[in-house]
């Protein structure tokens, strides 16, 4: 008596994580029992089962699910499936929450400010190394620049501080404001916020194969410039606690290698893998649940772009290899289109509709999935 499981690996990419070295990082693994009975004929079930996929190497970040045979991996491969099968999960809270309907873009500052602040410290870093090597130039004969004082209160400051520590602060001061319009933005969309689109998918979606849909926009405002629609796929984050519960470790206990603490949610629980730290979206407003800015998925990949008509439109599948939707605790693999409306003022207004996406007939191979660091300014599709 032979039995068939399916195992689900993944070792995810934390936020900023280029800062990260993958293979020192563990796996979780999860296996599920799917059935038992003669082994050529589990084998032949598997061409009513979805195709395995791998997303990632052993030493990079990886998220593969694949199927066991007396706990020892099946190469289904070659196996070719009559029809592209579609898993009949529930989608993740995730989803639901944060990721359908209308969505805001941040103020552009915050990008601006942040990389501003990487050279400042840098600058100052080398003022600071200047300073104390100073004293040391001196003794050669050699002037110093700089290195006198100005008498601010009752202490006496060197001119090069004076001079560089306005270049810290000020993109805090700025920071500060961008975070002020972004909540009079919110506001202001939640007081007026347009009517929906409605979104036609004319054939069943499936991986590898061009989405064809109609859209009727209702309502278009004066303030509306180009409208284009595309669509993407990605990984979310995994269920915090089925991590947590893969790799051995308690919930309320140190967190294992790669995940921060959990950051108190002013929402619900579980919309993220509370490795964010607070950064990945400017502030937001609470009474909106889940937010109103689009977190960008940390492995994904866009596929073809139009824009908006009122005939058929049809958008080019992403170039790598995807797997369908994907919705268990460990593995979610999702799917999206994107309505991208310029506006006039306060950057561009998006519209998220998911999508259940049909597997492809045989197995998907990713080597090396495009990652990103996971802030919201990096999921603008203009």
């Amino acid at each position: 008596m032979s039995k068939l499981q399916l195992e689900q690996r993944i070792r995810f990419p934390p936020f900023e994580s280029y800062r990260f070295i993958p293979s020192g990082l563990p796996i979780a693994k999860n296996t599920i029992d799917l059935e038992s009975g003669n082994k050529e004929e589990l084998l032949e079930t598997l061409s009513n089962r979805v195709p395995s996929f791998r997303l990632g190497s052993e030493d990079t970040w990886i998220i593969e699910q694949r199927y066991l045979l007396d706990e020892k991996p099946i190469d289904d491969s070659q196996i070719e499936r009559s029809n592209h099968l579609l898993e009949s999960s529930k989608k993740p809270l995730a989803v639901n929450k944060q990721r359908q309907g209308w969505y805001l873009t941040p103020n552009p500052i915050h990008s601006a400010v942040r990389r501003f602040i990487s050279k400042a410290v840098i600058v100052l870093l080398i003022a600071l190394g200047y300073l104390f090597i100073e004293p040391v130039l001196s003794s050669y004969g050699i002037p110093g620049i700089g290195t006198g004082t100005i008498r601010i209160g009752l202490l006496d400051y060197p001119i090069l501080a004076v001079v560089i520590l306005p270049l810290l602060f000020s993109p805090l001061a700025l920071r500060v404001g961008a975070n002020l319009a972004d909540l009079v933005q919110q506001q202001n969309f939640v007081k007026s916020s347009p009517e929906s689109p409605n979104i036609e998918i004319i054939e069943e979606p499936s991986a590898g194969k061009p989405l064809r849909l109609k859209i009727q926009l209702p309502e278009i405002r004066e303030d509306w410039g180009k409208i284009d629609v595309t669509w993407r796929v990605g990984a979310l984050s995994p269920a915090r606690e089925k991590i947590f519960s893969s790799l051995g470790h308690q919930v309320s206990k140190q967190p294992p290698p790669g995940l921060t603490t959990e950051l108190p949610h002013h929402w619900e629980v579980g919309l993220d893998d509370g490795t964010g730290g607070g950064e990945e979206a400017p502030m937001e407003r609470h009474e909106v649940k889940g937010g109103l800015f689009l977190r960008p998925m940390r492995i994904m990949e866009f596929g073809g772009k139009s824009e908006f008509k009122d005939e058929e439109i049809i958008l080019e599948a992403p170039t790598l290899n995807w797997p369908g939707t994907v919705s268990s605790e460990l593995i979610r693999i999702h799917w999206e289109v994107i309505v991208s409306i310029k506006r006039q003022k306060g950057g561009p207004l998006l519209w998220v509709l998911p999508l259940a996406v049909h597997h492809p007939k045989r197995s998907s191979l990713i080597e090396k999935p495009p990652t990103n660091d996971g802030r919201t300014e990096s999921n603008l599709v203009n």
